[in-house]
């Protein structure tokens, strides 16, 4: 990759997580401020970045079109939409479909809770693997061989008390992942969050998506949560089955 596109890449991802200035994002990059303006009046010209009255520089337009292309060529996320939408009214909990993307998992879709608690969770950022639910039904479906590389290769960052710390027990949780169909986020990622997951398959049988429910420990308890397992199973065979798996 040239220099220049890797520079103007790393403003438009800067400029995914808040507004900048040219001062604060050529500090950020470590360039010299009239190379950033330089790209930034590139990336202005064809409106993937705007400047308001206060000289911040924000996404453009443009950026939003190609957002939603990338979602709308994405098949699995149209498939499985009236389901997800069915599921969140039914249980009034917070419905993800995630999938696994270059070595990450990312959420594609997202149907917030009917409660006024709700998850900070943002289609297309990238989730951590060891200790959520949808993180543990993708990776637990891979060949043993990439699946103890992509344990391997995590940095295990402990969120909370309950996360899991290295690969061995990572692996061990993937197995009981994949034995019994569906994957646990037991207050992992987020004290006072259950989350549940199932596997989305493709025509091939492969494990193409994850569906999740997500509850605040404030709503229903562990069990509580537990009990909306035959819904989220329900829901995932009912997406696999549209997308061709029988």
């Amino acid at each position: 990759m040239s220099q220049s596109v890797g520079r103007a890449l790393e403003l438009l991802i800067r400029l995914g997580e808040g507004p900048g200035t040219l001062d604060g994002l050529a500090a950020g990059l470590d360039v010299h401020k009239t190379t950033v303006l330089r790209l930034l009046r590139t990336l202005e010209e064809q409106r993937f970045v705007y400047r308001d009255q206060q000289h911040r520089y924000h996404l453009g337009s443009r950026s939003f079109e190609l957002a939603g292309a990338a979602l709308e060529q994405r098949e699995i996320r149209a498939t499985a939409a009236p389901f997800l939408a069915r599921l969140g009214e039914a249980t009034g909990q917070t419905v993800h479909l995630g999938v696994r993307e270059g070595g990450e998992v990312v959420y594609l879709d997202k149907y917030d809770a009917r409660t006024p608690i709700r998850m900070y969770s943002r289609i297309g950022r990238p989730m951590p693997q060891h200790c959520t639910a949808i993180g543990k039904v993708l990776l637990a479906d891979l060949p043993e061989k990439e699946r103890r590389a992509a344990a391997e290769a995590l940095d295990y960052r402990r969120f909370t008390e309950h996360t899991v710390t290295g690969p061995a027990a990572f692996l061990a949780e993937l197995e009981r992942t994949a034995r019994r169909g569906w994957g646990l986020d037991d207050g992992e990622h987020e004290t006072f969050m259950t989350c549940i997951g199932a596997p989305v398959r493709d025509a091939t049988g492969a494990v193409a998506a994850a569906v999740s429910l997500s509850v605040p420990d404030v709503v229903l308890g562990r069990e509580d949560v537990l009990a909306l397992l035959p819904q989220l199973l329900e829901t995932a065979g009912e997406i696999s089955r549209a997308a061709g798996y029988r």
